[in-house]
């Protein structure tokens, strides 16, 4: 938890302006290369170490091997620009985002144009309000940004992947699936799948919008969950095998229609829309909107699908629509602004950056590129 949050904020600092839609998107995706080597290392061990004791034990030692290579790279993490800049530290700022941005050219236009955006953003944030944690509450832009952070958080949990994340073979169980080799397996396909989908929609977030992807996600969802949950009815009746194979199936659609938006923008989204001074209490609240969420749902799911079965599949129906509902309603696009132009779409158009005289995005060379669709996609002086 302690590397979750600050990571979407770095990375999405440090990357070049018009691929940061696609790395922050990338950030959470690479969750499932983890669930892969999971996933794979548990198959194979249950399938071939007869030992009951050291089934179980390979997979723990590798997931634990992990943090500790973490720690060896952490020493080589560059510090945050904008930190840099807020805390007066002007010339380390520069050489950051020149060699990220410029390949080391720290008098190029872009260099010039993003310190000036990121000095006076900053400067209008100090000047408009602190820092305090009631700062999230305390204008209506920043109430709608909390809004959208803790329902991102508490979507992405209770619209029903809980259940099959962490109760897979309990949910493979009532679909007449016992054999724990083949739970495994299906599990370990699944993890696959998992990671391209949301590799593959990371790449497309600048292309189809944020926005789009959470609707397209939501009503994917829905449909999914309520053939799964009438499926599951069947079987409850009839035992029907073709019945199981369809929940089977609608398991890999459900979870593309998750992984195309609750993967790649659980944290590229938040990370958007909350300024500067509030980005990582912003993050914050989210995760404690996950994790809450989780906390709950540990101790409600085993229950429900102990007692109720496939009936409790109607309960996240339900959510799916209004989750649906609340994303049409509430979600803003945010695909095509900068970091900190996307202010202007919570607190109105009055809220526009001064600029040094001279500056303007038609007048930039995105690092060796003049090309117009680049510069529309980074930052709009005014």
């Amino acid at each position: 938890m302690l590397v979750t949050q600050p990571s979407p904020l770095l990375i999405s600092e440090l990357a070049y302006p018009t691929h940061r839609g696609k790395y922050t998107s990338l950030f959470w995706t690479c969750y499932y290369f983890g669930a892969i080597l999971a996933a794979w290392s548990t198959y194979g061990t249950q399938k071939h170490i007869g030992n009951d004791d050291w089934a179980w034990r390979p997979p723990s030692i590798l997931q634990a091997a992990y943090p500790i290579l973490q720690l060896c790279f952490f020493w080589f993490l560059p510090e945050s620009p904008r930190w840099l800049i807020a805390n007066g530290k002007i010339e380390k700022a520069r050489h950051i985002l020149a060699k990220y941005h410029t390949g080391g050219d720290a008098s190029h236009q872009l260099i010039e144009f993003e310190m000036t955006e990121i000095e006076n953003a900053i400067e209008m944030e100090k000047r408009a309000a602190d820092t305090k944690w009631s700062s999230l509450v305390s204008t209506r832009g920043n109430r709608k940004r909390t809004i959208i952070a803790v329902f991102v958080g508490a979507f992405a949990q209770w619209n029903g992947v809980a259940v099959v994340s962490y109760y897979l073979t309990l949910v493979l169980d009532t679909v007449g699936v016992k054999d724990p080799d083949t739970q495994t397996l299906i599990n370990g396909i699944l993890q696959i799948f998992n990671f391209w989908a949301a590799a593959s929609a990371a790449f497309l977030v600048d292309r189809l919008g944020r926005r789009t992807l959470f609707l397209w996600s939501g009503a994917g969802m829905l449909v999914s969950f309520v053939i799964w949950t009438a499926c599951s009815a069947v079987i409850d009746n009839s035992g029907s095998h073709a019945a199981g194979l369809t929940v089977v199936i609608f398991i890999f659609v459900y979870f593309f229609h998750y992984d195309i938006a609750y993967t790649p923008l659980l944290f590229g989204y938040p990370t958007e829309i909350f300024p500067y001074s509030l980005r990582a209490k912003g993050l914050t609240v989210e995760m404690i909107a996950i994790y809450g969420s989780l906390v709950i749902l540990a101790f409600v799911n085993p229950i429900a699908l102990d007692n109720i079965g496939w009936h409790y599949y109607i309960v996240f129906c339900v959510f799916l629509v209004i989750i649906l509902a609340t994303t049409w309603f509430l979600f803003p696009e945010t695909k095509g602004y900068s970091l900190e132009e996307i202010a202007e779409i919570f607190d109105g158009p009055d809220y526009r950056r001064r600029v040094e005289p001279g500056v303007y995005k038609e007048d930039i060379v995105f690092a060796g590129k003049s090309d117009a669709k680049d510069a529309e996609h980074v930052d709009r002086a005014v």
